[in-house]
Parts: structure tokens; C-alpha cells; sequence
């Protein structure tokens, strides 16, 4: 296998990986499904994944439509994503919650627990499903990581990678109390920060290169 074929997937991983936190989430997850019992648990982890997944599918599908529609160019994309992923990056090294990755019980009450079996979907898909996986900072990484080029092998990749974190995401959630349990507080703190300092790289890394291409459009006048 090409080893920059290698990276690149390896780049979306870490990415994806940093930017949805599994580990950091399932805690998150426990809280809003705590008192209910073992099967509706399954099923709200599991309609909370594939909802992430769907959206972020939505997205990366149509992100070159909605980028024409709105006059929005890449470079533009790639600044803007990476000033807002640093944001939420900043915010997990310092290990609290990013507002446009974590919203609070005021600005969405169904985090108080207080919801009926009967909205179990509807907490699913909000908050678990987005903002919490699938929110602006997955779909910004997405979007930049298929890029200019947007070929059928870059998509494929970039959506099997997210699919395989998905399903990461869901194994934690599943076994989230156990794993809880296992990792002390202080380690989930830990992991929070390395992967925010990972997204901060990847972050940094996006202005570098909407730059480069703006610098070299202008160049090129």
C-alpha cells in the first residue's frame, strides 16, 4: 500500500478520533441513559452512531453543492474549520466542555434526564447524535479532509474511516460502565487533553493550508 496513502488514512483517523472522543463522550452517554435499562440503552447508542454517521454522509456528499450555492470556497472553508476546531481543541486540552461541541442542560434540557421512554429517538439523534458526535467540528473535519479533489476513492476513505470511529464510538458507549469503571477519572482527563492537543495539530494545520492557497490565488493574479 502507497505509505501517503497510508498517512492519509491514518490522518483521518486521528482526526476523526480526536475530534468525536469516544472515550471522553461514553461518559456523557451513561448520564442521559443511566436509568434506563440494558436493551434501551443498545438502542439509543445505536440510533445515536448511525444518526452521526448519516449526517456527516449528508454532508460530505453534498458539501461541494452547498459550498457553490453559498459562493463558499475551500481555502475560505479550511480557515474558518480550522480557527473553529482549534476552539474546541483549546477547550479539551483544558478539559472542559466546548459549547459548539457540548451544548449545557440550559441550552438543551433533555441533558436533565427528565424525558420519557417515548422520546428515547429523539434524545438519540439530540444531543447524542449531533451535536455531540456528529456536530460542526466532524463535519468541518470531514468536509476539509475529501478537500478539493472530492474522487469517489477520497469520499470512500474518508467515510469508511468515520464509519470504522462510529463504530468505536458505539463499542465504548456499549460497554461504557465497564469502562468507566476501569479508567480512573484522572485518565479520562488525560486522554480528553492528548486528544485535544491532536485536534489542535490538525487545526493549525487546516489555516496552513487554506492560507497557502489563498496566498498562492493571489500569487497567481
Amino acid at each position: 500500500m502507497d505509505h501517503a496513502l497510508i498517512g492519509f488514512i491514518l490522518q483521518v483517523f486521528l482526526s476523526f478520533m480526536a475530534i468525536m472522543n469516544p472515550v471522553g463522550n461514553t461518559p456523557i452517554f451513561l448520564s442521559l441513559v443511566n436509568h434506563l435499562p440494558e436493551a434501551e440503552r443498545l438502542r439509543v447508542a445505536r440510533i445515536a452512531v448511525l444518526s452521526a454517521f448519516v449526517i456527516v454522509v449528508a454532508f460530505t456528499l453534498g458539501g461541494n453543492l452547498l459550498f457553490r450555492m453559498f459562493g463558499i470556497t475551500l481555502p475560505a472553508f479550511r480557515i474558518a474549520g480550522g480557527i473553529l476546531l482549534f476552539m474546541i481543541a483549546y477547550h479539551l486540552v483544558r478539559a472542559k466542555r466546548s459549547h459548539q461541541h457540548h451544548p449545557t442542560e440550559e441550552e438543551h434540557p433533555r441533558f436533565s434526564n427528565t424525558y420519557e421512554e417515548e422520546e428515547l429517538e429523539d434524545v438519540a439523534i439530540t444531543p447524542l447524535g449531533t451535536p455531540i458526535l456528529a456536530g460542526p467540528g466532524t463535519i468541518t473535519t470531514a468536509l476539509s479532509l475529501v478537500g478539493r479533489k472530492s474522487d469517489i476513492f477520497t469520499i470512500f476513505i474518508v467515510l469508511a474511516v468515520f464509519g470504522l470511529v462510529c463504530l468505536l464510538t458505539y463499542l465504548c458507549f456499549v460497554y461504557g460502565e465497564a469502562l468507566v469503571k476501569r479508567l480512573r477519572p484522572s485518565l479520562i482527563g488525560v486522554m480528553t487533553r492528548l486528544m485535544g492537543l491532536i485536534l489542535s495539530v490538525v487545526a493549525v494545520q487546516m489555516v496552513i493550508e487554506g492560507l497557502t492557497e489563498v496566498i498562492s490565488q493571489l500569487a497567481a493574479r
